[in-house]
């Protein structure tokens, strides 16, 4: 399975094609747009969530609500782009009208994609480069992600996340499922303990009087994984890998882990692996899951738990240093309209990423032409856990 985004920051539409979903899967539009909202919110955003009311399109691949198993095209428009028609629309404009355009850009923003991107692709006006690396291209992403939520619960797989850290305050590091389900989205920074909430959003405005940002660690949990998916043979089969590969493509997150993940630096071997254990109705099982349902670059039939850490927002109200590329002085960086803390929406991004890579892991291990045969052959590696 694969997909491909295209769309600006404030073009006209993001589109997304994908391919190498199973034929005969139910899809209710409904439910993809659930998860598109889920995106929009959370503590912390900024006006242009005020301005988008994104809902997802299917233009392609879905007959009378069931896959047919060739590519899937949606369509997300952006409501925004009555307000940047002329600057951002595909029709040649004069010279005279390009040098006196507004929001044209030759101050970088430290930390973001503007000088680096520019000097690749040759651009003078930055713009070109802040439209497509802005996170907007991630409510396409959570539109694939949401996609592949359908298909995993079709094979009783669940995913769901949650807020850990947000500017240095912290929940606890893991739930049980029963808990973690029960206090899902209970409150607008998405943490399960209700209790540090306020000081989460305290610490949001905090940042945000002061024309600052912040960042956090967000957690996602994939539950009823079957064993096996993945493997130890070549490293690009590695489904951590593939995971962390997702995780970390996602704007602003500058790292992953598993499990315990680098806590696991501090503790003997014996306190880190989990020991092995049988029962005769569901198969071999872990006492602990340090691990975080992975071994050997495949699922272990335990949750497996994903941690990816999300550094703040790089565009500032009270803008750092920088060069103005055209004199090469001193500036200030540009300001553009942004959140003072995104982590809530990036969890929720972040859920969407992993959906799709669990799903694509799954897709490439087993025969998926229709949702009928992935469904039985993943019923088989079920019964291989408890018959082996």
């Amino acid at each position: 399975m694969r997909y491909l985004t295209s769309g600006e920051s404030h073009g006209p539409q993001l589109t997304v094609i994908v391919e190498g979903i199973p034929a005969n899967l139910e899809i209710k539009v409904e439910d993809i747009n659930k998860e598109m909202f889920k995106r929009q919110g959370g503590y912390g955003r900024g006006r242009r969530m005020q301005i988008e009311k994104d809902t997802v399109e299917i233009v392609s691949g879905v007959r009378n609500g069931y896959t047919l198993g060739s590519p899937i095209t949606m369509v997300v428009t952006n409501d925004d782009f009555t307000h940047w028609r002329k600057i951002m629309g595909a029709a040649p404009i004069s010279e005279e009208e390009r040098e006196n355009m507004k929001r044209t850009i030759t101050k970088p923003r430290p930390g973001h994609a503007d000088l680096v991107g520019g000097m690749k692709y040759n651009h003078r006006d930055l713009r070109n480069v802040l439209e497509r690396s802005s996170a907007r291209e991630t409510a396409a992403r959570v539109a694939v992600g949401a996609l592949c939520k359908v298909l995993l619960q079709q094979l009783d797989i669940d995913i769901y996340s949650r807020v850990v850290e947000i500017g240095g305050i912290k929940d606890k590091d893991f739930y049980d499922s029963e808990t973690f389900k029960a206090n899902l989205d209970r409150n607008d920074v998405r943490v399960i303990d209700d209790s540090i909430a306020q000081a989460m959003r305290d610490k949001i405005d905090e940042a945000k009087n002061e024309g600052d940002s912040i960042g956090g660690v967000v957690q996602v949990v994939v539950e009823n994984m079957p064993v096996g998916v993945g493997s130890y043979v070549h490293y690009d089969r590695k489904l951590d890998g593939k995971i962390a590969q997702g995780v970390v493509s996602i704007n602003a997150f500058k790292g992953v882990s598993f499990g315990e993940g680098f806590k696991a630096a501090e503790k003997p071997g014996s306190e880190i692996q989990d020991e092995i254990l049988y029962n005769s109705e569901i198969g071999y099982y872990r006492g602990s899951n340090h691990l975080g349902g992975l071994e050997g670059g495949m699922s272990n039939g335990m949750p497996i738990i994903v941690n990816g850490v999300m550094k703040p927002i790089p565009t500032l109200y009270k803008p750092l240093n920088s060069v103005d590329i055209n004199t090469k002085e001193d500036f200030k960086a540009t300001i553009e309209r942004s959140d003072s803390c995104a982590v809530p929406a990036a969890s929720i991004v972040c859920e969407h990423v992993v959906a799709f890579e669990i799903a694509k892991a799954l897709l490439e291990e087993f025969q998926s032409n229709h949702i009928e045969q992935l469904q039985q052959q993943i019923a088989d590696r079920r019964q291989l856990n408890v018959e082996f």
